[in-house]
């Protein structure tokens, strides 16, 4: 067995992505437990049968004895202790995450664990709950993993991070950081403010509009009931990017509005939302391509896992 794939993994914070990582190791078998502040979500996970703590302190000096890769799982306003958490009892550990902002990360780790050795990730898998009662050990199946991938990035630790998310039976997309929070500033982010804007508009126009509200308006919202707290922590984790995907479509709505009102027509709003669902559906209901012709470690590896990357093709070994 290839000891990366045989190396502990130490979770921080077991909520939805956090506990359902933890639910998918332990039960491939391998070793993993984790921490979460709250007694009561310790409880829930230790009586499901996993293994879990609230002693931060405890829990890492167990991941520095087993030189485990700790994986942060928390919002993002939680990070910069549990990073100093870690500088303090496992500061040689493997240090990654699954948080929805890598820059933004990086820079908390590079502030609060400099010596760190660190590769950001992010599954892009979720639902509307959370808590350890929505984990669900096949959250990342199918899902899309992104780990992130620069020039300097050390590839026998990219290999062990992309090695958690092929367990957890994720597809890994590497990307540098930047390119990562652009794109899901478009794709995840702004979709969060759209969402909140039509419930916002829905529920706003009276009760027989919410009476008759069907599927465009359940589907368009959905991520609309994801917690408060948590939406701001991922949106304004983001600020930069998301500022700039929010300008674009504010300028298009005001550019519909416009024509709507002066000509009475939105086709060019609806068109090209038409030609760009329809480029969506031709990447993602197609079977994944894998990147090819690529050793991690050989000259320039880096730098090729990202170009193909932008060609939509995916990590696979």
């Amino acid at each position: 067995m290839d000891p990366d794939n045989a190396r502990p993994v130490c979770i921080l914070g077991l909520g939805l992505i956090g506990g359902s990582l933890l639910r998918v190791l332990a039960d491939a078998g391998r070793a993993a437990y984790g921490y979460n502040r709250s007694a009561a979500t310790v409880e829930q996970a230790t009586a499901a049968g996993y293994d879990a703590s609230a002693d931060l302190a405890a829990v890492l000096r167990r991941a520095a004895a087993d030189d485990a890769v700790v994986v942060l799982a928390t919002p993002v306003p939680a990070l910069g202790a549990m990073v100093a958490a870690v500088a303090e009892h496992a500061p040689g550990c493997l240090l990654t995450d699954v948080v929805s902002v890598k820059e933004e990360v990086a820079r908390i780790v590079a502030a609060g664990h400099p010596g760190a050795r660190y590769v950001g990730g992010h599954p892009m898998a979720g639902t509307a709950e959370s808590g350890w009662a929505a984990t669900d050990p096949a959250l990342f199946t199918g899902a899309m993993w992104m780990v992130t991938t620069h020039d300097d990035t050390d590839p026998h630790d990219w290999l062990a991070v992309a090695g958690i998310a092929h367990a957890a039976g994720a597809l890994v997309v590497p990307a540098a950081n930047d390119a990562h929070d652009r794109a899901v500033a478009a794709i995840s982010h702004n979709p969060h403010l759209t969402a909140a804007v039509t419930a916002t508009v829905g529920a706003g126009e009276s009760a027989l509009a919410l009476r008759l509200a069907a599927g465009s308006f359940r589907d368009g919202t959905r991520v609309a009931g994801t917690a408060p707290e948590l939406q701001r922590a991922m949106l304004e984790g983001n600020a930069t990017a998301l500022l700039n995907t929010l300008s674009e479509t504010i300028d298009r709505l005001i550019a519909a509005r416009d024509a709507l009102r002066d000509h009475g027509s939105v086709e060019v709003i609806v068109d090209d939302g038409h030609r760009a669902r329809a480029r969506y559906e031709q990447i993602a209901l197609a079977p994944a391509h894998p990147i090819e012709g690529v050793v991690i470690g050989d000259e320039g590896w880096a730098h090729e896992l990202r170009r193909q990357a932008h060609l939509a093709r995916v990590w696979m070994d």
